[in-house]
């Protein structure tokens, strides 16, 4: 889908939508700069306008997977748009849902703070939707069960996950040799992964990217979440947490007010975030240490990261 000319990729969504909707299509235009993920379209007819968005034929499962959980977080109360209908195409998968008339967070004149609190409040009633298991992948849609794919060294499971990252934790670690640890700082993480592993947490549905890129804003300032391809089920509310205060370390957003608006939205005190920080250490481990394996080019800024999480963790 990426080497798609726009004009191919235009066209590719007029078809979909056109096909669906049954009517003549008026005006199709592309949305740039709001992710990295998907080719998404608008594409309109003279009596309404819809989102198409379209990846590869693999994405398919993402969608639908995204698919539920909208019209869980819609059950929930959650200001979400509607999908009409997820399907393949050729090589392509592809999802439709309504137009929602607004801004983009990014963009809107609402005070990012008001924005912040009420993604906080939304936050709290997903993490309540009933699910099971934990991991990305949706296995039993009836049932609400995710998975996480098992790989050498885990089982999937969440124990299985912390204690890859405990036995990660060797004389000849890889992350020693990159400087985010010494052999004397690598025993104090894995006595805080221990820790973690003897902690009772609470599993829940998570966003996974809470951010104003995420949001519509409508005219009358409500945010309208959008984006749920990377949700799954794992310990909240820290891991929605975590991925907000990454984004907040590494591009400054949200600022201070709105994380606190966050929180007080989600009605989080500021001193519970000492078991997300520890949390948010084992998932840039698990993060750097995939790098180190899959993805050779993004080792030096994962590195770079896990070792100011380090820093504050063990300040």
């Amino acid at each position: 889908m990426s080497e798609l000319s726009e004009n191919s990729i235009l066209l590719r969504a007029e078809r979909i939508a056109g096909d669906y909707l049954r009517e003549p299509i008026t005006e199709s235009y592309p949305i740039v700069g709001k992710g990295m993920v998907n080719q998404v379209c608008v594409v309109a007819t003279e009596r309404r306008k819809v989102v198409v968005r379209m990846n590869d034929e693999a994405a398919y499962t993402r969608f639908e997977k995204e698919k539920w959980c909208i019209e869980r977080a819609a059950a929930a109360g959650i200001p979400v748009p509607e999908v009409l209908t997820v399907g393949t195409v050729e090589d392509s998968s592809y999802m439709i849902q309504t137009f929602i008339e607004g801004d983009n967070g990014l963009d809107s004149e609402v005070p990012e703070s008001h924005i912040w609190r009420q993604l906080g409040g939304y936050a709290r009633r997903f993490h309540a939707i009933e699910v099971s298991g934990f991991g990305e992948e949706l296995v039993d849609p009836a049932r609400g069960v995710f998975r996480s794919p098992p790989h050498p060294g885990s089982d999937g499971s969440w124990l299985g996950y912390v204690q890859y990252n405990i036995n990660s934790l060797t004389e000849r670690d890889k992350l020693i040799e990159l400087g985010v640890l010494t052999a004397e700082t690598s025993e104090r993480v894995r006595a805080i992964f221990e820790r973690l592993k003897q902690q009772s947490f609470r599993f829940g549905l998570i966003h996974n990217d809470l951010s104003l890129k995420n949001t519509i804003v409508d005219p009358a300032g409500q945010a309208i979440v959008i984006d749920w391809e990377n949700a799954e089920v794992s310990v909240v509310p820290h891991e929605d947490l975590i991925e907000i205060m990454k984004c907040q370390m590494l591009g400054g957003s949200p600022d201070s007010d709105g994380f606190q608006a966050f929180l007080d939205g989600y009605g989080y005190a500021e001193k519970e975030l000492d078991v997300t920080w520890e949390l948010l250490l084992l998932r840039a481990f698990d993060k750097l240490r995939w790098a180190i394996d899959r993805s050779p080019d993004l080792v030096e800024s994962f590195a770079a990261y896990a070792k100011r999480v380090v820093d504050r963790v063990l300040e």
